[in-house]
């Protein structure tokens, strides 16, 4: 039997005990618009925040009192040439490069990383899908082949608390390899994208740069799947862009070895955690539906440590978040606890910050998980995530720009590309998709309207800060990039821009691959 520290008990009693008028009034409130929903009443919808979310182009960053040199002018050597280029090889990319494939293209697929996989790999983040409660309408495409394809492969194990899968971080880039070499589509890693070729409003390739030097890559058409919109912001189309103290954080993932399985779940079931505890640490909106579903939710744990003087408390206020996946050899794998907040991510020294500092606050919060939690004792670090995992920065200005009441009420559009459900995360909302309701994607959110034949993918897609709650989750950079790549395969086919495709023939198309538009 574990003998527990009375200290212990008495700082948990403190932190669940320790709610005040104010929130209770909270709780009233929120029981109020539950009851409402459960009577069929929806509410009214928390309005976006956008005074300070900025539109922007490359040339309204030009600082004119900045130090510079002049590049002499050179010849660059054509490294290669194809149909479709896709830039980034996370969800979306692979997404847009399998589809565009499969239509007839001759596609590359260039990643500035060792492997493709995108926020999976280079990040850790383990879950396509972890929204999936009973009820859930899900999408049908590409992005559930992958997910399949690594449980076939034995590369996933079961998210704790519904059917999700978790993926196998390290595995995925051997599933992505797979994906890649028996489809056709040409790889191409370590290769960064630096710059775009223009003709007049029409992109016809980038500038990358590699070990082999900066090269051309020339492509009839682009689709830009670097989750920040780089090559859309290089080739000058319009964006969105918010406040950096707006923005969502940032987080260092990290994993752990030598955790007590057994005794992990039986604390987690003995003090079980579900989404109404995230509004301790912040004020959460929800439908009500969430608050009692079960949550992989480590919070008070990081408080009762700073009681213990475990970790310090002033630089340690942004620690708490969720666990994953746990294997049988005692791994805890896809912390995702150590967050960071006021990152631009578009910014160098900002990122070098991040990184550097969400390291710092991974090793406090395992320092806390060995103090308090039973089965972390002698758990020791893994190894942290290639790069920093983050939410939040340019979304383009599209031909249309989706908006909190399109994923919130299940929009439809004729143009649509596929389906996402109702599952808004981020901005202080949770909204999980168990009532079946879902919205459809419409390709004009791919669109940049002032650059032709280039389209988006993934988490830069056009819309508001609520719709990208949504639309930037992984399963939904899917749905958006092999609609991308389907459409920008079919307007070749049909010699018209990406701006002139008939979007009858990029559905029938994406109905042929598998993908569920309406």
């Amino acid at each position: 039997m574990e003998v527990v520290d009375g200290n212990e008990v008495d700082g948990l009693n403190n932190v669940v005990n320790g709610i005040n008028e104010l929130e209770l009034a909270k709780y009233r409130g929120k029981a109020k618009r539950m009851i409402g929903r459960w009577a069929g009443v929806r509410g009214p919808s928390r309005q976006n925040n956008t005074p300070t979310e900025g539109v922007y182009t490359r040339e309204g960053l030009v600082d004119d009192n900045e130090e510079v040199v002049v590049e002499p002018t050179r010849s660059i050597p054509i490294h290669a040439r194809c149909d479709v280029l896709v830039v980034g090889g996370g969800p979306s990319g692979l997404s847009a490069a399998l589809s565009a494939r499969r239509t007839g293209a001759d596609v590359i697929l260039m990643e500035r990383f060792g492997c493709f996989g995108g926020c999976i790999t280079t990040v850790g983040m383990e879950t396509l899908a972890w929204y999936r409660y009973e009820g859930t309408v899900d999408v049908e495409g590409i992005g559930i082949e992958m997910e399949r394809l690594a449980a076939s492969m034995g590369g996933t194990v079961k998210w704790p608390y519904n059917e999700s899968e978790c993926l196998d971080a390290d595995f995925f880039k051997v599933v992505a390899d797979h994906l890649v070499k028996s489809s056709g589509v040409r790889p191409l890693l370590h290769s960064y994208a630096v710059d775009v070729i223009m003709e007049d409003d029409t992109i016809k390739g980038v500038i990358m740069e590699s070990k082999s030097g900066r090269r051309a890559i020339l492509a009839e058409r682009v689709i830009d799947c670097s989750g920040d919109a780089d090559i859309a912001h290089m080739a000058g189309a319009e964006y969105k862009k918010t406040a950096k103290d707006e923005m969502m954080g940032v987080t260092t993932v990290f994993n752990v070895s030598g955790v007590e399985k057994e005794k992990f779940v039986k604390y987690t079931e003995e003090n079980p955690a579900t989404y109404q505890d995230w509004s301790r640490t912040w004020d959460q909106e929800t439908t009500g539906k969430e608050d009692s579903l079960k949550s992989p939710y480590l919070d008070r744990e990081f408080e009762i440590a700073r009681q213990k003087g475990i970790i310090p408390e002033k630089e340690t206020q942004d620690i708490g978040g969720s666990w994953s996946a746990l294997t049988n050899a005692g791994e805890a794998t896809n912390l995702n606890l150590a967050h960071l907040s006021n990152i631009d991510c578009t910014d160098v020294e900002d990122l070098t910050k991040a990184e550097m500092e969400g390291r710092e606050q991974a090793m406090y919060a395992l320092q806390a998980l060995k103090g308090v939690v039973p089965g972390f004792e002698k758990a020791k670090l893994r190894n942290f995530g290639m790069t920093i995992g983050t939410r939040d920065s340019r979304k383009i200005i599209g031909r249309y720009n989706l908006t909190s009441e399109d994923v919130r009420n299940q929009a439809r559009f004729e143009d649509s590309v596929g389906i996402f459900p109702e599952f808004i995360d981020g901005y202080n909302i949770l909204i999980l998709p168990t009532t079946g309701r879902y919205f459809q994607v419409p390709y004009g959110c791919t669109v940049p309207p002032g650059v032709k034949n280039l389209l988006v993918g993934g988490r830069c897609v056009a819309g508001d800060k609520t719709s990208h709650c949504a639309m930037r989750n992984m399963m939904a950079c899917t749905v958006t990039g092999q609609g991308a790549g389907v459409a920008a395969a079919v307007s070749l086919k049909e010699n018209v821009s990406t701006h002139d495709v008939d979007i009858k023939l990029v559905q029938k198309e994406l109905v042929r691959q598998g993908v569920r538009i309406h």
